[in-house]
């Protein structure tokens, strides 16, 4: 019985807004936010799942909406925490940081977790939904450190070099077979 995950990247977000968990969507984020409603309201979507970070949470909700659902929240989609929860380490620190953490996947700061650490907790949300709603389509607002985590835990091929070239927002549709990854495509592409 197939399953389909729809890794759905948020918006582009303020950087310098509230902290990690409460930073919104810019106006390109929420324009982008309708583009995605309008490109996925015909794939059939009936479960919609997010990272508890608002932006996350904002790219999904008006398709979630259109579809008389409410977005269910999971702690363990967070994006993976660098150096701590609530405030965001500037992109000049963090490109190093993502270096090193996909050299050596068990690399983590005082008071961070490591790839590998992000990628259990992720997956074992990701694993749960497979088989809770087996047969179904999700929709997963996501974040691009840990979608690639979770889309690298069955592909190698989804690897730094790979998030370095995703997108905000950006749609991956992955197909399964149970719980074997049958098919990953992209949905989303910039104009």
């Amino acid at each position: 019985m197939e399953t389909f995950i729809y890794m759905v990247r948020h918006g582009e977000s303020p950087k310098t807004e509230g902290n990690e968990r409460t930073r919104g969507l810019t106006d390109k984020g929420k324009s982008d936010a309708y583009r995605i409603t309008e490109l996925l309201k015909g794939e059939g979507i009936e479960v919609f799942v997010s990272s508890p970070y608002q932006r996350a949470i904002l790219t999904i909700q008006e398709l979630a909406r259109r579809s008389g659902q409410e977005v269910l929240v999971f702690e363990d989609l967070k994006e993976r925490i660098f150096l701590n929860e609530d405030h965001r380490m500037p992109d000049a620190e963090l490109f190093p940081l993502l270096d090193k953490s996909f050299s050596n996947p068990d690399f983590a700061l005082d008071g961070g977790e490591s790839n590998t650490a992000c990628q259990n907790r992720s997956i074992a949300v990701l694993k749960e939904l497979l088989k809770t709603y087996q047969g179904r389509k999700v929709a997963l607002g996501t974040h691009g450190a840990v979608m690639t985590l979770m889309m690298g835990y069955y592909d190698k091929q989804y690897d730094l070099n790979f998030l370095l070239h995703t997108s905000k927002p950006d749609i991956y549709r992955m197909k399964f077979n149970g719980q074997e990854l049958i098919e990953v495509k992209r949905l989303w592409y910039t104009q």
